[in-house]
């Protein structure tokens, strides 16, 4: 008798059947589809799960997103879920990365072609606050700890995850200083590698207006801040020791001169997402 089932192949026919045992059967986990043929599971920390059920849906979900011509998997585990790594790492996830509260592993099916996964964040962001008064003194700090202990030098810190350079270096001064500044210009940067954790830093020179004068330094941090002429700061032999440094003084020297334009703020949005940004140009 001439039947539906006997125009399928023999391996269609068997990939039907897996396909509906694993939806039928076998419970598998809530995905979000990505926008390069991937999946990604939210583990939820409000949702226990012991060792074995983990492991068995894990592999059946698997096998699923195999059927379904999925490519990348990331799994996002709450480090209240710790206990699961292993059972992912046994079937053949590695990590990607991790934070303070979670461990992002990540598994490629299709072992005939290499993974494509995006390279976890390989740059650190670093400023530093060239702030200028009205008598023309730049603002300076020592710092208790660091590379450049006992060191005059200016204001500089790390940008935090989310803030923008420009609020970076406002924010930094503060801290560090007491300062209330406004973010003027954006001077220059350097790229360096094999810096914190093995990764690249990135450090941005930026021009700050201040809006009161008496500093009110932080203890924690800072040993001594001043308001330094610009020219014994450029010339000060511990800054002319570096060269980047002396590059960086000599910068801010044209500035203070009116002989050197950086880049201004301009607040703008990304395409379709249509997310706030700052555009670092001069003005047109």
């Amino acid at each position: 008798m001439f039947s539906f089932f006997s125009c399928l192949k023999s391996s269609e026919l068997m990939d039907s059947f897996e396909e509906a045992s694993i939806d039928i059967k076998m419970e598998i986990f809530e995905v979000i589809e990505d926008n390069y043929g991937g999946v990604i599971v939210n583990m939820k920390k409000e949702e226990p799960m012991d060792f074995l059920k983990f492991h068995t849906m894990l592999k059946a979900s698997i096998s699923h997103w195999r059927l379904k011509g999925k490519k990348g998997v990331w799994i996002k585990l709450p480090i209240e879920l710790a206990h699961l790594v292993n059972a992912a790492v046994k079937e053949g996830f590695w990590y990607h990365h991790a934070e303070a509260t979670y461990l992002m592993l990540v598994y490629w099916i299709p072992h005939e072609i290499p993974h494509t996964f995006p390279a976890y964040a390989s740059h650190r962001i670093g400023i530093g606050a060239f702030v200028l008064n009205q008598d023309g003194q730049v603002l300076v700090v020592k710092e208790k700890s660091g590379d450049m202990t006992g060191t005059w030098k200016l204001p500089t810190g790390v940008v935090d995850e989310g803030e923008d350079i420009c609020m970076a270096a406002v924010r930094e001064v503060q801290e560090e200083t007491g300062i209330e500044t406004e973010f003027v210009e954006l001077f220059a940067f350097s790229q360096s590698h094999k810096s914190f954790f093995g990764k690249s830093d990135l450090f941005f020179i930026c021009m700050l207006k201040p809006l009161n004068f008496t500093i009110n330094k932080q203890d924690a941090e800072i040993e001594e801040a001043k308001w330094m002429p610009m020219e014994e700061y450029a010339s000060r032999s511990k800054v002319n020791q570096s060269e980047l440094s002396k590059m960086i003084a000599n910068i801010c020297v044209a500035k203070k001169e009116e002989q050197y334009t950086g880049f201004s703020a301009l607040l703008t949005t990304t395409g379709h997402s249509a997310k706030k940004c700052y555009l670092y140009s001069n003005n047109i």
